[in-house]
């Protein structure tokens, strides 16, 4: 994405490069690290019935099921991008609101790949 077109939104600190979330609920992060390591623990389990040379059709269903878990990480971090970091720069004004959507729009393209 290009520099000029990124939204000072709710993520950005001290207007620095360095972007962090605003208003991550504390339980949701526990919740999407708790998820993030039983993923984890599916890819390494993958790679065990790569090794052992398990059945094709078995080893495209795990990955299915990690492909699903990653997306409802996704999910929840977008939900909570919109509600924080995008509502707070609609509130802040025609420019803010501008560069956030546009930076949502390339979002939006390169995570529905």
């Amino acid at each position: 994405m290009k520099k000029e077109t990124l939204a000072r939104c709710g993520c950005e600190v001290d207007g620095g490069p360095v972007r962090k979330a605003r208003g991550v609920d504390p339980e949701i992060k526990a919740r999407n690290l708790n998820r993030l390591r039983r993923i984890e623990g599916q890819v390494r389990g993958l790679q065990r019935m790569v090794d052992e040379d398990r059945y094709c059709p078995e080893i495209l269903v795990q990955i299915a099921s990690v492909h699903e878990a990653l997306r409802g990480v996704g999910r929840g971090l977008m939900k909570n991008h919109l509600r924080h970091c995008v509502s707070q720069a609609v509130r802040e004004g025609k420019d803010e609101a501008e560069a956030t959507f546009d930076e949502l729009i390339e979002l939006l393209y390169t995570t529905s790949r």
